[in-house]
């Protein structure tokens, strides 16, 4: 077991602080400053990760690219949020991460990461202006598609079970939320 990171009190952490912590495997996030912990995915999880991940590096335009987590969004030094996917410009990665908001993240709800995701990430992106943001719920299963509109994400495609989601932005895909979820893939 690693020792444990000592952390400045009375400030919020900042993005170096969480540089400085040793790779323990863990998934940690900053939001305000604030830092976040989520437990190791399930292998459900993972399934819809992965055929998410298989079905936007298809259709993905050469100047993006698509990568699974762990990759750090950092929108501002005191928020550095970790998508379960993410689409960015291919210039606007670093070594280190993605350097302001993606074009599209995706995140997959676990039971302890559903409110974050739907909530708090899904504002620190709106705020960041992150042009799309998904949701795919697995026990449903089903996903939802939101895009910036103004100032605030609005609903612009949605589907359960074997119903197909089909966007044309960031660029065109479809996806089925049931074919996600099954044990083997459909076709």
């Amino acid at each position: 077991m690693g020792t444990v990171p000592t952390f400045p009190s009375g400030r919020p952490l900042t993005w170096a602080d969480l540089e400085s912590m040793p790779d323990d495997g863990h998934r940690f996030e900053l939001v305000d400053g604030v830092l976040l912990m989520s437990p190791s995915p399930r292998p459900l999880h993972q399934r819809v990760v992965a055929r998410l991940l298989a079905a936007l590096t298809a259709g993905c335009p050469r100047d993006l690219e698509v990568l699974p987590a762990p990759v750090d969004v950092v929108l501002a030094d005191d928020t550095v949020l970790i998508p379960d996917i993410v689409v960015g410009r291919r210039a606007e990665f670093t070594e280190r991460g993605l350097m302001g908001p993606p074009v599209l993240a995706v995140e997959v709800f676990s039971p302890s990461t559903r409110l974050i995701d739907a909530e708090l990430k899904r504002a620190r992106l709106q705020e960041a202006g992150c042009p799309h943001y998904w949701l795919v719920d697995p026990g449903v299963p089903a996903m939802r598609c939101l895009a910036l509109v103004g100032s605030g994400y609005a609903e612009v495609a949605s589907a359960q079970d074997t119903e197909f989601v089909k966007v044309d932005q960031p660029y065109p895909v479809s996806i089925n939320p049931a074919s996600l979820v099954a044990p083997y893939p459909e076709g």
